[in-house]
């Protein structure tokens, strides 16, 4: 998860502008939206690890995703996006709607709305290597 204007004093106590953790330095949930996110299950079905990059939560930061297969051959870019817009259907339940199409046509290789799988979930061979790079 991607956060943004951070500040913290010596026992991890703090604030964070976007992705805030309730003030702590060392998250235990899902930050405060806005916030990027890169989610991955690894080493699932048929030795599968299954990742995304979302913003269901909206978006905070540009981020990109790239793999490789022990020796960095090729890669997959997650295309970034610049605009500050929080989606606000993050029930699990609800469909597409105008402001996940805004990020849709902007992003299409993100996950834009719950349950937006076929085109934004990735696949690879278990014991892929991943870099997540948030972008300037």
């Amino acid at each position: 998860m991607a956060r943004t204007g951070c500040n913290f004093d010596g026992s991890g106590r703090g604030r964070c502008q976007t992705g805030d953790c309730n003030g702590l330095l060392q998250c235990q949930g899902y930050g405060t939206p806005p916030n990027t996110l890169a989610e991955y299950a690894l080493n699932q079905f048929n030795n599968l690890d299954f990742f995304d990059i979302s913003l269901v939560d909206g978006f905070n930061v540009p981020m990109v995703a790239l793999l490789s297969y022990g020796l960095p051959v090729g890669a997959i870019t997650l295309a970034p996006c610049t605009e500050l817009i929080s989606i606000v259907c993050n029930s699990g339940n609800c469909g597409p709607t105008d402001l996940s199409r805004f990020f849709k046509t902007r992003c299409p290789d993100a996950y834009s709305y719950p349950k937006d799988d076929q085109t934004s979930t990735f696949t690879c061979p278990g014991g892929t290597n991943y870099d997540v790079i948030f972008c300037p």
